[in-house]
């Protein structure tokens, strides 16, 4: 299950997501992502995935395609910083990793 709650705000459009980014949800959100698309030019796209608890690799193309279009991405916890690392190409964070 994905819950996609999209935040209108004046400067970003803001998809919050919640729950599996797995399975059909991808295509949802892929279908809600090209729609707000279509409708609104914003300068700031964010993808906020505090919410999410498992991205299975069609989740990560997804996300992945979404970066290319400009996305940014809000991430909590050490696996979903990991995934964000993975399709910016950026530094892994620490999350606390013993030293």
């Amino acid at each position: 299950m994905l819950r996609i709650t999209v935040h209108d705000r004046p400067r970003a459009l803001t998809f919050q997501l919640e729950g599996r980014l797995a399975g059909p949800w991808v295509r949802v959100l892929e279908e809600c992502w090209q729609s707000a698309l279509t409708r609104q030019r914003k300068p700031i796209l964010r993808v906020d995935l505090t919410g999410v608890t498992f991205i299975d690799a069609a989740g990560q193309a997804c996300l992945t395609a979404m970066h290319r279009q400009g996305a940014e991405f809000v991430a909590a916890d050490c696996l979903t910083k990991a995934v964000v690392a993975e399709i910016t190409q950026t530094p892994v964070p620490d999350c606390g990793r013993p030293k």
